[in-house]
């Protein structure tokens, strides 16, 4: 476990001067009177300067820089640096909202809003996994991809999350407000897009048409066997060309998706049922569901001499498999987090073992801290997005602690959290406009408060 040598480090004077980084309120894109109702009661429970300052500015993130409205039905959200909409990404900057939605109807307006543009960007290409703000721009970066692309697609690389965490938004927007209004004929369909996708992506009626080759120097940026990738024999699992670090797959079975595959067809189901008396369609959905989940206790685990049986995390059908795990959600860590894998889960546990320790090719530990990356940005480089998910996915006091003095020591000084930074020097850290990971700070936070939580 890592331990900080200095946790003082940073002084008053600093938490004054990150504090002040947040946009001022006329320049925010959107404001919440809730969500900043809740940092307030929140703030005013927390002892720890350091943290405070940090929730203060991250947590309202997504909000303050990357939200543009369009109409009642129309939101776009960037990742941050990026000007474009990932599926994935504004699922997950939103996602921690959706508790002050019955509070703040303009920000019930606003989830409504995105789950309307996902959607409709779903029908627009459902192998894309991120779009333009502009629907009939071609793609300022990626038109020459050798791919499908289509106006309004700014990258067409087909990842399973990108139509999972969709589902996951429309059934936490639903229980959160009780809107039924959202989840008629374009949601309907868009889950019948969405079948339609994944059953071809299970590969049992022949080879996918998807393709994807770019020209590049990085051999996760493109796929090999002309485009096809790695073999691929049906099992039953969904195949993924691309992880949720936007990387291609090694093997096309990647496990973390299927997981939460199973997750968010059974609660689009039950939205189905409860909301459209679409019994076929929720049957559908269960069906495929199941059919995934006995794929995966037949492929996705695999026994180890040190840690015992583990999730995978890539297999293929013919018997191999990758173990690693990417820090990216959905991650092997994450699991908990992004399905209905339980924490006291003994394979999952195994597994969290695994990730967490040397044994990992992409586990790095250094003078800065340590913590789980990926090939994305390379070698020596932790994701604090890693590092968050595993204070929320543990049950360990002493292991939260240390993951948030890490987080701390690790900001480099702007209170705000990064892509990814070296294990060795914090000040060497990727993207320093990254709202997902701000925002899944914040929720670590809220989720600590909300249990009561002493340690910040």
């Amino acid at each position: 476990m890592y331990k900080p040598l200095v946790l003082i480090a940073l002084t008053l004077s600093f938490v004054a001067s990150a504090h002040a980084q947040r946009p001022e309120p006329a320049t925010r894109c959107f404001t919440s009177p809730a969500v900043e109702r809740h940092i307030e009661s929140v703030a005013a429970k927390m002892t720890d300067v350091q943290l405070v300052t940090m929730f203060r500015q991250c947590f309202p993130s997504t909000l303050d820089t990357t939200v543009k409205l369009h109409g009642r039905d129309d939101t776009f959200v960037i990742t941050g640096d990026i000007p474009a909409m990932w599926l994935r990404d504004s699922g997950a900057q939103v996602w921690p909202y959706l508790r002050f939605c019955k509070d703040d109807a303009r920000l019930a307006e606003l989830i409504r809003g995105l789950l309307m543009r996902q959607f409709r960007s779903i029908l627009l290409d459902p192998y894309a996994n991120a779009f333009n703000l502009d629907t009939t721009a071609m793609s300022p970066n990626w038109a020459s991809d050798g791919t499908e692309m289509r106006p309004g697609v700014f990258e067409r690389k087909y990842e399973l999350n990108s139509l999972c965490y969709p589902l996951r938004l429309a059934h936490g927007y639903w229980q959160a407000t009780g809107d039924t209004t959202a989840f008629r004929g374009l949601w309907l369909k868009t889950v019948r897009t969405i079948l339609y996708t994944m059953r071809a992506e299970q590969r049992l009626g022949g080879p996918s048409a998807y393709t994807f080759l770019r020209v590049t120097d990085r051999m996760h940026d493109t796929q090999s066997n002309r485009g096809k990738g790695h073999p691929a024999k049906p099992c039953g699992l969904i195949a993924s060309s691309f992880r949720a670090s936007d990387d291609a797959t090694v093997f096309p079975f990647l496990i973390p998706d299927n997981f939460m595959a199973v997750s968010v067809l059974r609660q689009t189901a039950h939205i189905l049922r409860q909301a459209n008396r679409e019994w076929a369609l929720a049957d559908s959905c269960e069906a495929l569901a199941g059919q995934v989940e006995a794929a995966l206790r037949e492929h996705a685990i695999v026994h180890t001499a040190r840690y015992g049986d583990i999730y995978a995390f890539e297999v293929d059908g013919f018997g191999n498999a990758l173990l690693m795990d990417d820090a990216n959600v959905p991650s092997l860590l994450a699991l908990p987090y992004i399905s209905d894998v339980s924490t006291t889960d003994p394979i999952y546990l195994n597994t969290r073992r695994f990730a967490l320790s040397d044994d990992n090719p992409y586990f790095f530990c250094g003078k800065a801290g340590e913590g789980i990356g990926g090939p994305h940005v390379g070698l020596d480089y932790v994701w604090p997005m890693s590092i968050v998910l595993r204070a929320i996915t543990s049950t360990d006091e002493a292991e939260i602690r240390a993951c948030l003095d890490m987080l701390k020591a690790t900001d480099a000084g702007t209170g705000f959290m990064h892509e990814a930074f070296h294990k060795d020097n914090a000040a060497d850290y990727t993207r320093p406009w990254f709202a997902w990971a701000n925002t899944l700070f914040g929720e670590l936070i809220t989720r600590l408060a909300e249990r009561g939580y002493k340690g910040i």
